[in-house]
């Protein structure tokens, strides 16, 4: 008895090791996709097809309906030509497309452990126009404020904008159903440009796009990436809403929509949209994307009218929604009536760049061969079989902390030499800009803060590449009455040096 007791035991121990050694997973082996290196191929030409015609379908209504959505009524087409057309027109419409090449191209030349000074100094010094956070980032690298700093929300008013979710798909392709180490590429290259928000928007996209080489559900994709985004964030509460309203209203996306503008529609940092109906705020593009992608269903018609038709950033939306369901579907199966426009243009350079899409397809291919075997990964001739990951949040951050607007104050005045505002709250942002006939000049202006030295910021005609996108900003002030004081230092009778306008911060909503 004592020796059928005592085998007993030592039975339960074994299996009790056993499952010990499972939770740690010695019994639980990674799990792997296995792929055709001509399947892996087609869904990654599909991510940057259907990119770029996401983009190229919501151009015409790019930020036309803001605060609104685009009613049925209201068409918006796909004439034949319409890529060639903005092509030929209207390039800076692909600033979704040509920041994503900067990387590949960085990746290409460097090699994918690319030291990220090299990646923003080729971004700084490209030839193309940019906006918002993408133009304050590289004024802030040509200014000698290097990455991350060049990003942060106190060097960055626009880093909870849209930038760098509209470019991290670059990300996501290179990592098959991997997210994670999307996640890594984001850390490096994202900061560079936003920060809270705005960094879990790329984030967040990155992560999509690995997810859709492994799931073939549209919902299990966006819940799955959700997982890489703190769940104290703004980001991943407005999504995980959103993901909770789609299945409360499942045949009304219009009523999700609302609900997210409800709750959602506000912008407190990018000074072009705090106090005004335009909204580039990440989170909420996002969310956008999101809508469209849950409503749409995998159908790839209605996932690009859906996103294009909640408004505000309606070419970027439909473009990312449009390249993570490519991606899943792969470019032989996104439907011939949307290819049809890609065909006069696939081997054409994208402006400022030296890439075209066929590029983009050979070498999205050949660095995500090269992370499959550099993260456990096996890559042959035929096939490729890769190492998935389980999605894990990134760290936790969050822009203008403790900052709320609180007021628009007009200014609509020409620098002399001197001028003066004041204001009481913790922190300003001074919106203007330079007009100059000479595109060599740059206007050198010192800014006092409270009578103390803040910065001599140096401004670039409006139409320069360099252009400092707000003329100043400066957040944790001590909250009180505060006094900012321009002194124009080399004055030119033919310059002009705008004021236009001021968004004030305190640590409270009144």
């Amino acid at each position: 008895m004592k020796k059928i007791c005592l085998l007993g035991v030592v039975v339960f121990l074994f299996g009790l090791n056993l499952f010990a050694g499972s939770l740690m997973g010695k019994e639980n082996p990674v799990k792997t996709v296995s792929l055709s290196i001509q399947q892996l191929a087609d869904k990654i030409k599909g991510g940057w097809a259907g990119k770029t015609i996401g983009c190229t379908y919501g151009g015409p209504v790019e930020f036309m309906y803001n605060g609104t959505i685009i009613q049925d009524y209201i068409p918006i087409k796909w004439p034949d030509g319409a890529i060639k057309r903005y092509y030929d027109t209207s390039p800076g419409l692909y600033d979704d497309v040509y920041m994503d090449l900067t990387f590949v191209e960085a990746f290409e030349r460097w090699g994918l452990d690319v030291p990220v000074d090299s990646v923003a100094k080729a971004f700084a010094t490209a030839g193309y126009p940019l906006w918002h956070a993408n133009q304050v980032s590289r004024n802030n690298i040509l200014q000698g404020i290097k990455p991350p700093a060049s990003g942060n929300w106190q060097n960055n008013p626009h880093a909870d904008d849209i930038d760098y979710q509209i470019e991290a798909d670059y990300a996501g392709l290179m990592s098959p159903c991997m997210p994670n180490t999307a996640s890594a590429f984001s850390d490096k290259i994202g900061h560079m440009i936003c920060y809270g928000d705005g960094w879990y928007g790329g984030v967040f996209v990155g992560a999509m796009y690995a997810m859709a080489f492994e799931l073939n559900d549209v919902e299990a994709v966006v819940t799955e990436a959700l997982k890489t985004i703190p769940p104290q964030s703004t980001f991943y509460q407005c999504i995980n809403d959103v993901v909770k309203w789609y299945k409360k209203y499942p045949g009304d996306w219009k009523q999700t929509w609302f609900e997210c503008q409800k709750k959602w529609g506000e912008d407190y940092g990018c000074p072009d949209g705090v106090f005004t109906p335009f909204d580039i705020d990440s989170k909420l593009n996002s969310a956008y994307v999101v809508i469209g992608l849950l409503y749409g269903r995998g159908d790839y018609t209605k996932t690009l009218e859906i996103a294009a038709r909640c408004g505000e950033d309606a070419d970027c939306n439909p473009s990312t929604a449009g390249g993570i369901l490519g991606t899943m579907l792969g470019y032989s199966r996104i439907p011939e009536y949307w290819k049809k426009n890609l065909y006069e243009v696939e081997n054409r350079n994208f402006a400022y760049t030296n890439l075209s899409l066929n590029d983009a397809y050979k070498l999205g291919l050949k660095q995500a061969l090269q992370v499959v075997a550099n993260h456990g990964g096996k890559v042959t001739e035929s096939q490729v079989t890769i190492a998935c990951q389980h999605p894990t949040p990134v760290r936790y951050e969050h822009s203008f902390a403790g900052h709320y607007p609180v007021d628009r104050v007009v200014i609509n005045k020409s620098l002399t030499q001197q001028a003066e505002l004041s204001f009481e709250g913790i922190g300003i942002v001074v919106r203007g800009y330079v007009q100059s006939p000479n595109r060599d000049y740059v206007a050198k202006v010192a800014v006092l803060v409270d009578d103390q030295k803040a910065e001599t910021v140096c401004l670039p005609d409006a139409s320069a590449l360099s252009h400092r996108v707000d003329l100043f900003w400066k957040y944790q002030l001590p909250k009180g009455k505060h006094s900012v004081s321009f002194r124009w230092l080399n004055p030119d009778n033919n310059v002009s040096v705008n004021l236009v306008d001021a968004v004030i911060y305190s640590d409270r909503l009144n």
